[in-house]
């Protein structure tokens, strides 16, 4: 258990101090609860290590519960992508394994419970009927005409809509608090209601079904949850969740609220990502842009840059928005790390090196990674053709263009210094082809007078290169605020119609062609890439660009602990 100087936020104090204190007799119980209705996002990641990392720092347990309540919306395939992507992000529920539908026939014994002491009644106003009796945040709302209805005629009616009496959505189940309460939420919200659909556990066994608000906190009675960690969205529904368990007069856990996780350029919300899922936008849930962790994962971030991220964001108590180049920085800091180097030329342009034996070739030393010595070198193919990124040659270069021009030398890397000695143009006047010559005694990139050479350029030899598909990702959206929409317009206009660029056919040393899938590298001078598990075939891999090498994140945090010292 950390020690009095380590909690670092207000929730692991109040654990801690609920700890020492003995209260609950020193136990500490959180669950995860998402809904199985849609895939989970770079938002759940952050409760995901919440509840899960303040169980475990307190020698606690931590339950995966899913609050599936509604079978309109809900299916087994997000059950088993949900528990993928727990398990993925390093963490286990071991065998508490929940489900809002394994406590069905306790919480509807306690909704007679309720309606048997005058708590509960049964309304036949009708959705819309239900708003308009409800009031605003200026004004009380009216008592339903059927408030009155005695205990005895609301059990009769509860058990009959239970049995499949009366038609979807005729009935609903309502608590009886206040319909003149300030909080909208305390005004006679419903409890159960009738939906003739069948649910992907118990089948067509049940006709009505427990709200979201009803179930939620008595799942985490019934589970003996003693902190029951959630976002800021739900504490106006915390007084709702206590009159529940107050009235009920069973175990009641603590509910503490901290700020959700927003990232700018980034839509958080299921309900979105539904859509953009629904209307083709993205390739499915999985896309390499889409927020969810199963498209970040096939993009290749790790979880053990999404576990900094989040440990970077902190808890807090107020709402704010995080610049996703932070995450971006925390998986470029990772990948670092551990990202076999190769090289690879996304838009080549060839080059000639006149001087050097047509047949001949040289197999050169290449360090896999400069940060980590254990990884070892491999061979490099060099011959007389190669191929340089057609970015990195200018007819007429501008002050400090330190890349190929006529009669300019640059180093290639780990290889020779070579000079550009005459440029082939076609009809239209495009350069095709460079023309040059090399220094032999340059080999592995420097030479024995030790003379200096600005530009250093990545390449790849014609002759022994193999074919990758590379797969651009950019930001889905093209502002940092993707929901505020242009007027009369929604957050699907702000989408960014560059956010992926195929390349279909690019040069690559022969080593790219032995990737395995899953495996994660860097492409020297373009960025980290992913094989895509999908996509790739033996021989041809594709590879999805998990970010940049530009970090603009790392330049800020260097520039702030500059300031410091």
């Amino acid at each position: 258990m950390p020690t009095d100087d380590e909690p670092r936020d207000f929730i692991r104090r109040k654990v801690y101090e609920d700890v020492r204190s003995g209260k609950h007799g020193g136990k500490v119980m959180t669950r995860f609860p998402p809904e199985p209705n849609g895939y989970l996002h770079i938002g759940h990641a952050k409760a995901i290590c919440l509840d899960f990392g303040v169980a475990e720092e307190f020698g606690g347990k931590c339950n995966l519960r899913f609050d599936d309540t509604n079978p309109t919306r809900e299916e087994t395939e997000y059950v088993e992508a949900i528990k993928e992507d727990i398990r993925w992000l390093g963490y286990y529920w071991e065998d508490r394994l929940y489900f809002a539908s394994d406590y069905f026939g306790k919480m509807y014994e306690y909704a007679e419970r309720l309606v048997e002491m005058g708590k509960a009644f049964v309304c036949d106003l009708s959705p819309e009927e239900v708003r308009e009796y409800r009031g605003t945040l200026t004004e009380p709302g009216r008592n339903s005409p059927y408030r009155n209805r005695t205990p005895e005629e609301n059990l009769d009616l509860l058990r009959r809509m239970k049995a499949g009496e009366f038609p979807e959505g005729s009935r609903t189940l309502r608590a009886k608090i206040d319909m003149a309460h300030p909080n909208m939420n305390m005004r006679d919200p419903a409890i159960y209601r009738i939906l003739h659909r069948s649910h992907h556990r118990t089948g067509d066994e049940w006709c009505i079904y427990p709200m979201y608000d009803y179930a939620h906190c008595l799942e985490d009675s019934i589970e003996g949850i003693t902190h029951s960690l959630c976002t800021l969205e739900f504490e106006d529904n915390r007084p709702l969740y206590d009159w529940f368990l107050d009235q009920l007069d069973v175990f009641h856990p603590q509910q503490i609220e901290f700020a959700r996780l927003n990232l700018t350029y980034t839509v958080l919300s299921k309900r979105k990502l539904s859509r953009l899922v629904e209307n083709g936008v993205v390739d499915g849930w999985d896309d390499p842009r889409m927020p969810t962790l199963s498209g970040i994962r096939r993009r290749g971030y790790t979880a053990e840059s999404i576990r900094s991220f989040v440990d970077k964001v902190g808890v807090a108590k107020r709402e704010s928005t995080v610049d996703v180049g932070l995450l971006e920085h925390c998986v470029r800091e990772d990948l670092n790390r551990r990202a076999t180097r190769y090289m690879a030329v996304l838009d080549p342009l060839k080059v000639v090196i006149e001087d050097y034996p047509e047949d001949g070739e040289d197999w050169l030393d290449f360090v896999n990674n400069p940060e980590d010595e254990s990884a070892g070198t491999r061979k490099v193919p060099f011959s007389r053709e190669i191929y340089v990124n057609r970015k990195d040659f200018m007819m007429e270069p501008p002050r400090k263009f330190y890349r190929l021009s006529p009669g300019r030398e640059v180093r290639l890397r780990y290889a020779y210094y070579i000079r550009c000695e005459d440029v082939v143009t076609d009809r239209e006047g495009n350069v095709v082809e460079l023309r040059c010559s090399h220094d032999p005694e340059s080999r592995g990139g420097s030479t024995p007078d030790g003379r200096k050479v600005r530009g250093t350029l990545h390449w790849v030899s014609a002759r022994h290169a193999v074919t990758v598909e590379a797969r651009l990702y950019d930001r889905l959206f093209g502002i940092p605020n993707p929901m505020k929409a242009p007027e009369g317009g929604t957050f699907m206009d702000n989408l960014n119609p560059d956010s992926l660029r195929v390349l279909p056919e690019v040069p690559a040393e022969p080593a790219l062609a032995s990737l395995g899938p899953e495996d994660l590298i860097q492409l020297e001078r373009i960025g980290y890439f992913h094989v895509d598990p999908q996509r790739s075939r033996e021989g041809y891999p594709v590879l999805n660009m998990t970010v940049a090498l530009r970090d603009s994140w790392a330049k800020i945090e260097k520039k702030l602990s500059g300031h410091g010292k």
